[in-house]
């Protein structure tokens, strides 16, 4: 991600396509190291961004500003653009990225604010402030109706502690709350650190007086919070959520605040927004914002310092702090490790499909002639492939080792000449406090990429479709009994690879299958004599 500085005496051309205060551009106009042009033109269309946009160097944008394929195509020195903000779904990045683009946004920008606002919901959800407020408003002195409940001593869960998440806990804490938290790679080493106590989403429900949800919105996410865990909730819980709307079913809570579940709810966001006639403000239990975790004058003014100084730092050192996408890398190292890339993906998805616990350390091992390259690209292809269970689309191949350093996980590469059998070969292993995993791959020639080690056991896989992972005991019967089983729940078996060390010892299966199994499937898999367990994987 290392380009050639530039000199003091070139002309860098930034432009600034939407509003920002001078005070988030200041670090701009102050930078006497280098020569730069700032231009401010907001308020344009495509057409005119096209036509202005030709020998400009750094393009700033807010949300309002698009910046398509043609923009970026009819940008002939654009080296980096920068979002004042967090998301970028008005960039294309894939564009961007072909053109050897560089995106930045301002992940920590809002932290603060969205944290401030979650407290604030909080407190007035607890005290019942806005009902009480349009009723003094409307000419009552009601004091008896809005009769609200303290924060201290009661215990807040929090879903999702990542930035925004750990602020909330730290600020809850400051109420003398006691507080649980769920994250997926939240260690016990971590919560004793920040002073929580670890738990899963069901525990949370269980026990929970408050809760609040700080995660992605993703597949695994949406509707998290659902009428399943409302049943598992104490009568009197209050429910707050100031993240993505779609993390708690809307219909669910509606109902559960209706029965007298949930004595109250404070949103932030809505799956469809604006939401002004949505049926839960019907309901005086709710209070809501209209999507205002970030909206501070502050949280303004920070993001834009912090794409100001992105853009200072990389026309200095050629790197920047918050990259989004991936930057060009010299075709020379391109050519010899791009063949790698999706094995490397697909490796480090697999490990997160198997692996339960929170990751504490990642070992990556490059044998064969790969090691005689530069292999990061390859170590953060499969960090995202690890990561995506998690984050999505949030995460891309230039910040997986940010994402996954920040939750305190060691990464370690390690590199030999010698492949033992094999021209190339990456074996990845993730370490947790009770789990020790490791999966190994390689490119055949004219076949493709192949796994060809589980646990140290050796197999050949195409690392793609649906997959079973079976641990079992090498006894005669086994594999018949599982494919009847699988037979019996219409599920149709591709191939099957079978790996063992010794006769009568651990062994592992792994059957591609034609379609997805669900979580009551494995479990009858599961069942059967001499079976371990079962897990489904997806490539």
């Amino acid at each position: 991600m290392v380009t050639k500085a530039t000199t003091a005496t070139d002309v860098i051309k930034v432009f600034i396509a939407d509003p920002l205060s001078e005070d988030g551009i200041f670090p701009l106009r102050e930078e006497k190291d280098l020569n730069l042009e700032i231009i401010v033109d907001t308020g344009n269309s495509q057409e005119e961004l096209i036509e202005k946009i030709k020998d400009v160097d750094a393009l700033i944008v807010r949300s309002a500003t698009k910046v398509t394929r043609e923009v970026i195509e009819a940008a002939k020195n654009l080296k980096l653009i920068g979002r004042a903000g967090v998301g970028v779904d008005n960039i294309d990045l894939q564009a961007a990225t072909e053109h050897g683009i560089i995106v930045v946004n301002a992940p920590d920008g809002n932290t603060n604010s969205a944290a401030e606002h979650t407290i604030a919901m909080m407190t007035s959800l607890a005290r019942h402030i806005p009902q009480a407020y349009l009723s003094l408003k409307n000419g009552k002195w009601d004091r008896k109706t809005y009769v609200g409940v303290e924060l201290k001593n009661k215990t807040l869960g929090v879903i999702g502690l990542g930035r925004i998440g750990t602020e909330v806990a730290f600020r809850a804490k400051g109420q003398r709350m006691n507080i649980m938290a769920y994250d997926p790679f939240l260690t016990e080493e971590r919560a004793k650190e920040l002073g929580v106590t670890k738990a899963t989403v069901d525990e949370i429900c269980q026990q929970a007086d408050f809760i609040t949800v700080h995660t992605p919105l993703l597949p695994e996410t949406k509707n998290l919070i659902n009428k399943e865990k409302f049943a598992l909730m104490k009568p009197g819980v209050r429910i707050i959520n100031c993240a993505r709307g779609g993390i708690i079913n809307e219909d669910d809570l509606y109902d559960a605040i209706v029965e007298g579940k949930v004595a109250g709810a404070a949103l932030d966001v809505f799956v469809e927004e604006p939401a002004t006639d949505h049926k839960l403000l019907t309901l005086p239990q709710v209070i809501a914002t209209p999507h205002l975790g970030a909206s501070t004058v502050e949280a303004q003014e920070s993001v834009a310092v912090d794409v100001s100084n992105d853009i200072i730092k990389y026309f200095k050192t050629g790197t920047v702090t918050n990259p989004v996408n991936m930057p060009s890398i010299p075709k020379e190292l391109l050519a010899e490790v791009e063949p790698f890339f999706e094995l490397a993906e697909k490796l480090g998805a697999f490990l997160s499909q198997v692996t339960i616990e929170p990751l504490k350390e990642i070992n990556l091992f490059y044998a064969g002639e790969i090691a005689n390259y530069d292999v990061r690209p390859l170590t953060a292809n499969t960090l995202k492939g690890y990561l995506k269970k998690t984050h999505g689309e949030n995460v891309n191949d230039v910040n997986a080792r940010y994402l996954t350093e920040r939750v305190g996980v060691k990464i370690n590469e390690n590199k030999t000449t010698t492949a033992k059998g094999f021209t190339n070969l990456i074996t990845v292993e993730v370490i947790t406090e009770n789990e020790t995993h490791s999966v190994a791959g390689t490119l055949l020639n004219g076949l493709g990429a192949r796994i060809v080690k589980v646990e140290n056991f050796v197999v050949d896989v195409i690392p793609e479709g649906h997959l079973l992972y079976i641990k079992n005991i090498d006894k005669p019967g086994a594999i018949g009994r599982v494919a009847t089983k699988l037979a019996e729940k219409d599920v149709n078996i591709a191939t099957m690879q079978v790996g063992r060390k010794q006769v009568g010892g651990a062994a592992v299966m792994i059957l591609s299958i034609d379609n997805e199994v669900t979580p009551e499937d494995l479990v009858y898999v599961e069942q059967l004599e001499n079976i371990d367990e079962v897990k489904a994987i997806t490539l």
